[in-house]
């Protein structure tokens, strides 16, 4: 994929998120009360109903990256899934500055840390909250 391929994301795009993840579901709770709304289908990985065998990708890969699949099926996985998701939101201004060079191999890097360490960040946060 490209580097400006998540600004081609087309609406309505399905987002897999983890219902269980604190901040996942803080990001999920904002969606839900986003003005183009209508844009987004939100799965919950994590729900009983579930199958991750419908639509490709493990659940374990799920669980490992943010993925996002678009109106034309195409796939998006980790920040790439996160600027499609933006993209059609509206926020493509923000999209295409994160794809520039430099900027977005430190994203890139960023993500990846965060994503495997979102479990015990949520927790973190969830704590210092209280």
């Amino acid at each position: 994929m490209n580097r400006h391929a998540a600004l081609a994301a087309r609406a309505p795009v399905t987002l897999f998120h983890d219902g269980r993840c604190p901040l996942c579901q803080r990001e999920v709770a904002w969606l839900v009360r986003h003005s183009r709304r209508e844009r987004i289908v939100l799965v919950d990985i994590r729900a009983a109903e579930f199958e991750p065998a419908a639509w490709g990708p493990s659940f374990a890969d799920m669980m490992g990256r943010l993925h996002l699949r678009d109106a034309e099926g195409r796939w998006f996985v980790g920040l790439e899934a996160s600027r499609a998701l933006y993209a059609v939101l509206g926020y493509r201004r923000l999209v295409w500055i994160s794809c520039l060079p430099g900027l977005a191999g430190l994203l890139d890097a960023g993500y990846r840390v965060f994503a495997r360490h979102r479990g015990w960040l949520g927790r973190r946060l969830g704590q210092r909250r209280k």
